[in-house]
């Protein structure tokens, strides 16, 4: 594939969709009691969702395609002769973004949106330059630093499916659209904070391997709407085959991945008095962090570091903590502040080297681009407060598919500190630490997070999926003898 190809099929997310699979999908939606009047597959690409509905559903009146690549376009006016009924089939060129759909959504009877939206996203078109977007808005109304750390992403089949669901608003209609099951997820969360109006919805795991060549946990989204109807739980299945499957939903404003255990474990949700937190963030690894290699301090950039002890900690990497390197590191951090907006100028009198080594490197500092150091004492970093230098810490990396918590202690006999990826409690008393460590541990708060967590996300584990165990109500003791 040339470059040219390459930036077009990411900018388009441009993954056509195999007959086999858009088959397969139709005959689903057969089994499911789908029977529409209309048609409308809004990224028709080649057609194979057109061919596979003209076949699936020889009631249809009306099947309408509506696709961007005038390519593709005319290979499927080609095709289209052959297709059963071809004449109810219409196609159009135009862009989802800013294609009239009135004329179509006019038309009687019920709706069925087939098809396969693109899997990229607004930052992935940023970076390279694709124009393939809707209007640029702060897509979930993200504020302060949630906007500014980049939560403001947000996938274009995400938006797409919106504008969908709003079409069926007050009508009666299907949805099936092949897309990133985290996309899914998200989606179905949206519906149920909207309170759109909703009969059922499911989502089937597909084999993208197989049919698209790509690793990625991706799904047939299934939705039925109704103007009458309010029913938020889902079923999720493994694939397009499956009987069995779990019921996820949500509950107490947040999504449920196993309703049935976490209504069984219920009485352990809630707040916890013992708040989790991340690690360090100073976004400059090359200059604020040093490995120690025999008696001597090297950063990132190969410079030997001759600096203070006092504002050195020994750092653990999520890799570590996830894989129980916990007892010792070669690795050491700058820890400028104390709490964050604390002053650093104090570092000059207290650390003169220490001082000095930053306002060499200050070039690198200055330049950081999140804007959360721009209004914030020179050299700050974020993640750091009264906890960071507790002597006991319970420790988890966010970004592995496993539940692993970690007691840590101090090394060196300074407190142990963490980067960014891991998540942690801290205690100043062992035992404590040691007992909520055994609770955190056992097969029961196992169960209980597992109800909460995705592992097909980048950062499955969160702070916010954490902190819903409520620790005060647990007695170790009593937990454990429950098995």
């Amino acid at each position: 594939m040339s470059e040219g190809s390459r930036q077009a099929q990411i900018e388009y997310g441009d993954f056509q969709t195999p007959f086999e699979l858009a088959k397969r999908v139709c005959e689903k939606l057969h089994v499911l009691g789908v029977a529409p009047d209309v048609i409308i597959e809004p990224t028709c690409g080649v057609g194979a969702f057109i061919e596979a509905s003209a076949i699936a559903f020889p009631s249809a009146k009306k099947i309408f395609g509506i696709e961007i690549n005038t390519s593709y376009l005319a290979e499927l006016e080609k095709r289209k002769g052959r297709f059963p009924a071809s004449e109810r089939i219409l196609l159009y060129q135009g862009n989802f973004f800013n294609f009239s759909w009135k004329s179509l959504l006019d038309t009687k009877g019920s709706l069925l949106v087939i098809g396969n939206f693109p899997w990229v996203t607004n930052s992935q078109q940023g970076t390279i330059g694709g124009a393939n977007l809707p209007l640029k808005t702060n897509f979930h109304n993200r504020g302060g630093f949630d906007a500014m750390t980049g939560k403001s992403n947000f996938d274009i089949s995400e938006w797409m499916l919106i504008q969908v669901s709003n079409w069926l608003r007050n009508r009666h209609g299907h949805l099936a659209i092949l897309v990133k099951t985290s996309v899914a997820r998200k989606f179905l969360n949206h519906l149920y904070m909207q309170k759109t109006p909703l009969v059922r919805s499911s989502i089937y795991g597909i084999d993208t391997k197989k049919y698209f060549d790509v690793s990625a946990e991706a799904c047939l989204l299934f939705c039925e709407f109704d103007p009458e109807s309010h029913n938020y739980d889902y079923d999720v299945y493994n694939d397009l085959d499956s009987l069995g499957g779990y019921r996820a939903g949500h509950r107490n404003g947040i999504t449920i991945r196993d309703l049935d255990t976490f209504e069984r474990l219920s009485e352990y949700y809630g707040n916890s008095k013992t708040k989790w937190r991340s690690g360090i963030k100073h976004d400059c690894s090359h200059v604020m962090e040093l490995q120690k290699v025999g008696d001597r301090f090297i950063n990132g950039l190969g410079e030997v570091v001759e600096i203070e002890s006092t504002y050195l900690y020994p750092l653990l990497k999520g890799s570590d903590v996830a894989n129980n390197r916990v007892d010792k590191t070669d690795r050491y951090v700058l820890v400028t502040q104390k709490s964050i907006g604390e002053p650093t100028t104090p570092i000059k009198k207290l650390a003169p080297r220490t001082w000095a080594y930053l306002e060499a490197h200050a070039k690198y500092l200055d330049a950081r681009k999140s804007r959360i150091y721009q209004d914030n004492p020179r050299f700050s970093i974020f993640g750091v407060g009264d906890y960071t230098f507790a002597p006991y810490k319970i420790a988890i990396c966010g970004l592995y598919k496993k539940l692993a918590f970690r007691l840590v202690r101090q090394i060196e006999e300074k407190p142990t500190v963490f980067d960014d990826t891991v998540y942690f409690l801290s205690f100043n008393n062992e035992q404590e630490a040691i007992r909520i460590f055994n609770i955190l541990s056992s097969p029961l708060a196992s169960d209980f997070f597992s109800t909460l967590i995705f592992w097909d996300e980048k950062r499955p584990i969160k702070s916010s999926v954490l902190n819903r165990l409520n620790l005060q109500q647990f007695d170790n003791a009593q937990a454990l003898r429950l098995f």
